[in-house]
């Protein structure tokens, strides 16, 4: 079981106001911050910002991205534009991957520091 999942960031005000304007709409909230972390989550952190420990740049994980589950297309679609609104750049807009399942719906974004991110929901809505 997975405890939480951590991505690199270099400047948390700029994560932070893009990982605000979406994570709310999957139902995580921020929780707490420190000089080097933003944690968001339902009552403990199980997602969270991290600017590096040894003062390094962080840098985005080749292949890596980590998906947040939509409960609608609808909430799939709004992630999509607030990310963008927020600083995100489009990574897949919002639709149908048939390959994965005929009602697997989902978007994809990379946060300002290049984090590859997807919001998903397999609602046939």
């Amino acid at each position: 079981m997975i405890h939480h999942a951590s991505l690199g960031v270099n400047d948390l005000d700029r994560a932070r106001a893009f990982y605000d304007a979406v994570l709310p709409e999957v139902g995580l909230r921020f929780i707490k911050q420190s000089e080097r972390i933003v944690g968001y989550g339902l009552t403990d952190v199980m997602f969270s910002l991290e600017k590096p420990c040894d003062g390094g740049k962080a840098t985005a994980g080749n292949g890596t991205h980590i998906a947040f589950r939509a409960g609608t297309r609808k909430v799939v679609d709004s992630c999509h534009k607030k990310g963008i609104a927020a600083g995100g750049q489009c990574a897949g807009p919002p639709g149908v991957r048939a390959q994965y399942d005929d009602h697997y719906y989902a978007a994809f974004l990379t946060d300002p520091d290049g984090n590859k991110i997807e919001f998903v929901t397999f609602a046939a809505d």
